[in-house]
């Protein structure tokens, strides 16, 4: 197509890694670019992948979606229709197009309304694997995904034909069930995949001592995944063939993972595939045969089609948990390496012989709206000044050269740009090539910095013996990191742009299942201001014991690792456990943009930001309040259990969201034993509350004739070991102490206890004369063998009811 300069005035931006220049387009030539139009509909479908009818949500029929194959130069028209019964939406992952269309409902894009018809419309002035799905709760969970193909103008690879590859997560249950679940903090998911780290198996490789670390610092089991999945796919199916592949051709294999939660590791059969672009954009090729893909990430590899044979290309769950095979070609199979499902017991007792420890609380007593520069200023003091390779501080003055990454607000046509009543900026997608020009002064002098810090290259891993934040020495032995990804062109910014740093600590509490970022959930943050032409470097520091895949809509970044200029773009980074990525990027936008961890349930926890340029919202979002994104994370969950044995009964249901718990507990023993409370309970961290309520017991007679009804207030802590304790006072002045943990003795058996001890001064008059106070100390040891998800068996002696067994349900 014919390119036209605006005003003589030629702006590109490189995509780096794709060598993508194009120029400026005015409004008439956009309008004039070639319509690839795209019907979807998103609704209802039965589906059966394990034996088990289940409903599911496809897109026009199919889970994943159809791949939505596009020509770069092309203007996607794309309709989506929601024939179910709750609204949905669709977001384009790693499309740079107008924040109008990026498809986060409430933030930026309206959601689409059962029996409505949503329509997207932008340029694709980019090429590469790109992908769709639901932003609308855990709908992505049953099934609304689809890849995204962009074909180049030209290229400089060399193969015959492409393949699309999409990996996913299946699970029958419903997410909503899985979800609530993890927060109630129960270990099934790991008893299902032979995960728990019960007492026979801590014995046997000697880990008891490691165990009882982990349990002083409250942490809960290793996992590597929290959930557990039926299946694993490609394309939809645990195996797929593809037999039409011909011997000799070079097969550019193109792999998204759309998981809700699954990381997998790729391995091929035959030689070792030459990968050759992450996240779209292309690398600098080189050859990768275990490759980890973390969720929402998409690697390009090519691989060629052996004589005689068919190469399996496995994804194994990270996890170790289950696997799915694509099949390359005809023949024998040339079978992908195996990845060995991982110890998790001797990984904690490596964590623990290296001091490692949750860093900092899910949950703040007084969360700041928004702290993350002031964390950042404080981690520079921390740091002593100290200059890290990848991690320029403001002070230092070598501002990174580089680009300007496109601008999302143009290439629409003409309608849609009249939508905007003048708030988009339609000249803003563009690609400046003169802005790819590195500095080399800077280069060299940078490179001199590099070989005075040696081995401290610092842009992929938190500092050997550095403790950072609150978070404890890696040992210097990164798990991993992306010095495999190298960009084909400088990708550093210009020297005078304006620098805003920021730490971003990821913090999680497994025991509540509460996911933030500086110990702040995204119900209680504000969004984070930044400003058009300056860079925004953001320092994100893990400080559990989950991977992260962070997401940035509209925007690309540069990761910093040891390739320093040339290093690589994506949009969606990985931060493994306990260390460190420092990624940067132009701040060339319009609008508010979502920040997340792309693992469902995290991000469904609080694990999310939203970066604001602090414009005008569109008038098209009238109606569409914010705050229904933003505070999804603090939806509250209900769940309960009731017990019914030999010797008594007890039932205990709970509502609960980030901050706040409603419960009611209640016990009754056959001798006419009988306990009741209400209670209301405020977090003010992680492990401490407050609460109140009431509670309810009959007399010293055993007698249900005589109930007695007091006021309650105190504190509830959980302490080291993962000990719940409870201090009380009640409103007759009687003080009261508990306590009760429990553990896993053998995977589906175990163990725990409770104790309590109330004294009576008597303020009432009611003790005999002379005696100062009254004591009560009731306790229970009991056993619980887990039959399944909802269903235990239960044996007790309580010292108020005798002993007993028999079944417990939970709901």
């Amino acid at each position: 197509m014919k390119m036209r300069i605006l005003f003589g005035l030629l702006l590109c931006v490189s995509f780096g890694a794709n060598a993508q220049l194009i120029a400026n387009e005015s409004e008439e030539n956009v309008d004039n670019w070639p319509e690839r139009v795209y019907d979807l509909t998103i609704e209802y479908e039965t589906v059966n992948f394990t034996g088990k009818d289940v409903q599911a949500m496809t897109i026009n029929g199919g889970i994943p979606g159809p791949n939505l194959e596009f020509n770069e130069g092309e203007f996607a028209i794309i309709n989506v229709t929601n024939k179910m019964n709750v609204e949905t939406s669709v977001h384009w992952h790693g499309l740079i197009l107008p924040n109008f269309y990026d498809g986060v409902p409430y933030l930026t894009t309206p959601p689409i309304l059962p029996g409505e018809t949503q329509q997207y419309k932008f340029a694709l002035k980019q090429s590469g694997t790109y992908w769709y799905h639901s932003h609308t709760g855990l709908q992505e969970q049953r099934g609304v995904y689809g890849s995204i193909q962009i074909n180049p103008k030209e290229t400089d690879l060399e193969y015959d034909k492409d393949l699309v590859l999409v990996l996913s997560d299946w699970v029958d249950e419903n997410p909503q069930s899985q979800l609530k679940n993890l927060k109630r903090g129960n270990e099934w998911y790991l008893i299902k995949k032979g995960q728990v780290q019960s007492l026979d198996k801590l014995i046997a490789q000697n880990a008891v001592g490691a165990k009882l670390k982990m349990a002083w610092k409250r942490m809960p089991d290793m996992a590597i995944s929290d959930n557990y999945y039926d299946k694993f796919f490609i394309n939809g199916g645990s195996e797929q063939n593809y037999p039409d592949f011909q011997a000799g051709e070079r097969v550019r294999l193109r792999f998204v993972n759309a998981a809700a939660a699954s990381y997998f590791w790729l391995t091929f059969g035959g030689e070792d595939p030459m990968l050759v672009s992450a996240d779209g954009l292309d690398v600098v090729p080189v050859a990768h045969n275990k490759t980890l893909i973390g969720v929402a990430e998409t690697y390009d590899f090519i691989v060629t089609v052996p004589e005689n044979g068919k190469l399996q290309v496995r994804a194994t769950a990270q996890d170790g948990s289950g696997e799915a095979s694509a099949y390359i070609g005809t023949g024998s199979i040339l079978e992908a390496p195996s990845i060995p499902e991982p110890n998790l017991i001797k990984s904690m007792k490596q964590m623990m012989s290296m001091g490692m420890k949750m860093g900092a609380p899910a949950s703040k007593f007084n969360p700041s709206k928004n702290d993350s520069i002031q964390v950042m200023e404080k981690y520079k003091m921390d740091m002593g000044g100290m200059q890290m390779d990848g991690m320029p501080m403001r002070d230092d003055k070598m501002k990174m050269d580089g680009m300007d990454l496109p601008a999302g607000q143009a290439g629409m046509k003409k309608d849609s740009a009249q939508m905007d009543h003048g708030k988009m900026n339609h000249d803003k997608m563009q690609m400046s090539k003169s802005e790819m020009k590195m500095k080399k002064g800077k280069a060299n002098m940078q490179k001199g910095k590099d070989k005075e810090m040696g081995a401290m290259k610092m842009g992929y891993m938190i500092p050997k013996d550095k403790v950072v934040g609150d978070n404890m020495k890696t040992g210097g032995n990164p798990e991993f990191n992306y010095n495999y990804l190298k960009s084909p062109e400088k990708t550093e910014f210009d020297n005078d742009k304006p620098v805003k740093e920021m730490l971003f600590n990821l913090t999680g509490n497994m025991n509540r299942y509460v996911w933030s970022i500086n110990g702040v959930p995204l119900s209680e943050t504000d969004k984070i201001k930044i400003k058009q032409g300056e860079v925004v470097r953001v320092t994100l520091n893990n400080l559990t014991m989950m991977h992260h895949p962070m997401h940035l809509h509209g925007h690309f970044f540069r990761v910093l690792n040891e390739n320093g200029e040339y290093s690589p773009l994506k949009h969606t980074v990985n931060v493994a456990p306990m260390q460190k990525v420092v990624f940067e990027f132009a701040a060339d936008e319009s609008g508010d943009w979502f920040f997340h961890c792309h693992i469902l349930y995290h991000m469904m926890s609080g694990m999310a930001r939203v970066f604001s340029y602090d414009t005008q919202r569109d008038d098209r979002l009238e109606g569409y309040p914010l705050t229904n994104l933003t505070n999804e994370a603090d939806h509250i969950f209900t769940w309960g259990e009731i017990t019914g044995a030999s010797h008594m009964t007890e039932l205990y249901a709970t509502a609960t969201n980030i901050r706040n718990q409603f419960a009611v507990r209640g016990e009754y023993g056959w001798n006419k034993n009988l306990e009741a409370e209400l209670t209301y309970e405020r977090y003010l961290n992680d492990y401490f509350r407050v609460f109140g309520g009431v509670n309810v017991e009959n007399g010293m007679e055993d007698s249900l004739e005589e109930i007695n009804t007091t006021a309650i207030a105190g504190v509830r802590w959980l302490m080291p070991m993962l000990i719940n304790s409870d201090f009380r006072i009640d409103s007759k002045l009687r003080p009261q102490i508990a306590f009760s943990t429990g553990f896993m003795i053998f995977p589906r058996l175990g163990i725990y206890g409770e104790y309590e001890y109330q004294m009576d001064f008597g303020w009432d008059g009611k003790l005999p004369e002379g005696q100062d106070f009254e004591e009560e100390t009731t306790w229970q040891v009991g056993l619980e063998y887990v039959l399944g998800r909802n269903f235990s068996l239960m044996g007790s002696y309580d010292n108020r009811f005798g002993a007993g067994g028999g079944l417990s349900v939970r709901f």
